[in-house]
């Protein structure tokens, strides 16, 4: 039985509410799951992820696969990260400090990203460049290529008579 990690929807219309289920992937996303795995309300302000993330390592473990949205949710929480370092064999202390930094670098981002001036307000405007020097040579081109064109439906016609 493929085991997925995926998002069951829950809530009023307009107003979604996801629980993280593990569900046999044959399963319809709202239908039967096997275990309740936490919550995602993506409707506050930052978005909401409740987690149980010793039965999400188990299931991880016991080789279920998440879905895309699922993986990106459990980046957000570090969880991922804390299975690769217990991966490679890390100790308890060593990915303690990890985590902790990585939580520094997090917030970090989220305080410059904040902090940062829009994209339009940072963007100056190029200097012009004068737009006679580049048409002029195209203007002339074609001006030979229209004159070109005329004589040969001249000499074609005549040629017909």
């Amino acid at each position: 039985m493929a085991v997925k990690l995926r998002l069951r929807r829950m809530g009023k219309k307009k107003q979604p509410i996801y629980k993280i289920v593990a569900a046999d992937a044959r399963s319809p996303r709202d239908g039967k799951f096997i275990e309740d795995l936490g919550l995602y309300n993506p409707l506050t302000k930052p978005h909401t992820v409740n987690l149980k993330e010793e039965r999400v390592n188990y299931w991880l473990s016991n080789g279920a696969q998440p879905t895309d949205t699922v993986r990106s949710l459990l980046r957000q929480k570090g969880i991922t990260l804390k299975k690769e370092l217990q991966k490679r064999g890390l100790s308890e202390e060593k990915i303690a400090e990890e985590l902790e930094k990585w939580e520094k670098m997090k917030e970090a981002s989220v305080s410059t990203a904040k902090r940062a001036p829009k994209a339009k307000e940072t963007i100056e405007p190029k200097a012009e460049e004068p737009v006679e020097e580049q048409v002029l040579p195209a203007e002339e081109n074609e001006e030979k290529t229209s004159e070109e064109s005329t004589t040969e439906v001249k000499g074609a016609a005549s040629d017909e008579d």
